[in-house]
C-alpha cells in the first residue's frame, strides 16, 4: 500500500498579506464617507494623475493620507479646512496596514478666522523683514579674508545620526570652520529655547537647528511663538536644516538662511568656502575684490550722504509747503474778510446811491414842476405884456391917426374952401378925397 503524501497549503509572504488585505472589510471602506480636516500638500509631483497629500484633524496633529485626482487637487488651497467625500482604501506593506482616503468630491471649504497665534506669527515675520537677514556668505567671506575661524554651533536631537550627512556635505572645507555639536530634545520647544539661551552668550558666528526628518506632527515645534521670538533676537546668523523639503515652518521663514537637508547645509558652507578659496588664489581677483569693497564703501557713504541731503531737502520742502499752505490760508482768510467788508461797503453804497438817486429824481421833478409853473407864469406875463404893448401901439397909432385925420380934416376944409374958391384945384380935392378914403380904410382895419 502506497503511503499517501501529506498535502498542506504553502503561502508566500505576498499571498498572506493579500489574504489579510481582502479579509479586512469595514463599512467605511465600502461606502462613501465624509472627512473633515486641515488639508496639507504632500510632494509636489503627481503619480498616475493622482497627488498624495495629508489631512490633519483640527484639534491635534493626527493625519491620514489623501489620494486625490489632479483636477480636484487644483481646487484645493493649502492649509485650509475642507469637508471631503470619498472612501477608505488600505494597503499592507511589510506587515503594517496603511490607510488612505480617496477623495471623490470636495463638499465645502470652511473659512478660517485669523487666530491670535497667526497674528503673532505675522508680526514676527514683519519684524524679521524690518530687521533684515544676516548674510551667511558675507560672514564666511569676511572671516576667511581675515584668516579667522568661523565658530559654528549645530543643535541636533539627542539620538540624531545626521551629523555625518552634514560632514559629507561640508567635505574638505571643515578646516575653515570651528564646529561644535550640541544636543537636546529637538521636538520640544522648551528644550530648544534653553539650548539657545545657553549658546547666545558663547559668541558663536552661526547657530543652526539640524534635523534629519521625522513625523510631520513634530514639525509643530518649529512653529512655536516663544521659540520664534528668541530665534530672531540672536546675534549670530541663524540657520535651519530640519529635513522636510515641502513643509515650511515659522522658523524657516525667520531664519537668515534655510537649507532643506543637513547635507545641503554642509554643502552650502563648502560652496561658500571653496568659492572664496579660489578667489584668494588669484591675487588680482583679491585686489579687485578689495577695490570693489572700497568703492562699495565709498559709494555707500556717498549714497548715505545723498540720502541725508535728500531727507534734509525733503524736510525743508515739507516745511516750505507747510509755511506756504499757512500763508495761503492766511491770505485766503484775509481776502475773504476784505471781500466781506468790501461787499458790505458796496451794499451800503448801493443803498446810499439808490437813495441819492431817488432824492435827485424827486428834486428834478420838483424843479421841473417849478420851471413849468414859472414858464406858465412867464407866458402869462409875456402875453399880458404883449397885450399891453399892442394896446399901447394901437393907442399911439390911433392918436397919430386921429392927429392925421384932424389934419386931413383941416386940410380938407381948407381944400374945400380952396376948391370953392378955386375950381382949378379939383384934382387936388379928388386926390385928398382918395387919401381920406385910404386912411379911413386903414383905420377900419386897425380897429
Amino acid at each position: 500500500m502506497d503511503e499517501k503524501e501529506t498535502s498542506y497549503p504553502v503561502y508566500s509572504p505576498t499571498s498572506v498579506i493579500g489574504i489579510f488585505n481582502n479579509a479586512l472589510k469595514l463599512n467605511a471602506m465600502i461606502n462613501l464617507i465624509y472627512l473633515k480636516g486641515r488639508y496639507a500638500f504632500g510632494g509636489g509631483k503627481s503619480y498616475g494623475n493622482y497627488y498624495y497629500d495629508q489631512l490633519f484633524s483640527e484639534g491635534d496633529n493626527v493625519s491620514i493620507g489623501i489620494r486625490i485626482s489632479s483636477l480636484l487637487r487644483s481646487k484645493i488651497t493649502n492649509n485650509e479646512i475642507y469637508t471631503l467625500r470619498g472612501f477608505i482604501e488600505k494597503s499592507i506593506k511589510n506587515s503594517s496596514i496603511e490607510l488612505r482616503f480617496v477623495v471623490d468630491e470636495i463638499v465645502n471649504k470652511e473659512e478660517r478666522s485669523i487666530s491670535e497665534e497667526e497674528l503673532e506669527r505675522y508680526a514676527l515675520i514683519q519684524k524679521k523683514l524690518e530687521q533684515g537677514s544676516k548674510d551667511l556668505e558675507t560672514l564666511v567671506r569676511d572671516k576667511m579674508l581675515k584668516d579667522e575661524e568661523i565658530r559654528i554651533a549645530n543643535i541636533y536631537g539627542n539620538n540624531a545620526i545626521v551629523q555625518r550627512d552634514f560632514a559629507e556635505g561640508l567635505d574638505v572645507s571643515a578646516k575653515y570652520f570651528d564646529i561644535t555639536d550640541h544636543h537636546c530634545n529637538i521636538t520640544s520647544s522648551t528644550a530648544i529655547i534653553a539650548k539657545l539661551n545657553e549658546l547666545s552668550i558663547l559668541d558663536y558666528d552661526i547657530i543652526a537647528l539640524v534635523r534629519g526628518g521625522g513625523d510631520r506632527q513634530s514639525m509643530e515645534t518649529f512653529n512655536d511663538i516663544s521659540l520664534s521670538k528668541l530665534f530672531i533676537d540672536q546675534r549670530a546668523v541663524m540657520v535651519t536644516a530640519i529635513g522636510h523639503t515641502v513643509d515650511e515652518t515659522l522658523l524657516d521663514k525667520l531664519a537668515d538662511r534655510r537649507f532643506h537637508l543637513p547635507h545641503d547645509y554642509g554643502a552650502g558652507l563648502h560652496s561658500n568656502a571653496e568659492k572664496l578659496s579660489h578667489e584668494r588664489l588669484n591675487s588680482r581677483a583679491l585686489l579687485i575684490d578689495e577695490v570693489k569693497k572700497d568703492v562699495t564703501k565709498q559709494f555707500s557713504e556717498q549714497v548715505e550722504t545723498l540720502e541725508k541731503q535728500l531727507k534734509k531737502k525733503n524736510d525743508e520742502f515739507t516745511e516750505a509747503q507747510k509755511t506756504y499752505k499757512e500763508q495761503i490760508d492766511t491770505h485766503n482768510k484775509t481776502f475773504a474778510e476784505q471781500l466781506k467788508v468790501r461787499s458790505e461797503e458796496f451794499q451800503k453804497l448801493q443803498i446810499t446811491s439808490t437813495k441819492q438817486l431817488e432824492d435827485l429824481h424827486k428834486n428834478f421833478q420838483e424843479q421841473q414842476k417849478q420851471r413849468t409853473e414859472e414858464m406858465q407864469r412867464y407866458k402869462k406875463e409875456i402875453a399880458l405884456l404883449h397885450e399891453k404893448n399892442v394896446q399901447s401901439a394901437i393907442s399911439e397909432n390911433t392918436a397919430s391917426l386921429k392927429v392925421t385925420l384932424e389934419t386931413l380934416k383941416q386940410e380938407n376944409t381948407r381944400l374945400t374952401q380952396k376948391v370953392q374958391s378955386n375950381t382949378t384945384n379939383n384934382i387936388k380935392i379928388i386926390i385928398a378925397f382918395l387919401l381920406v378914403l385910404i386912411i379911413g380904410f386903414v383905420l377900419t382895419k386897425v380897429f
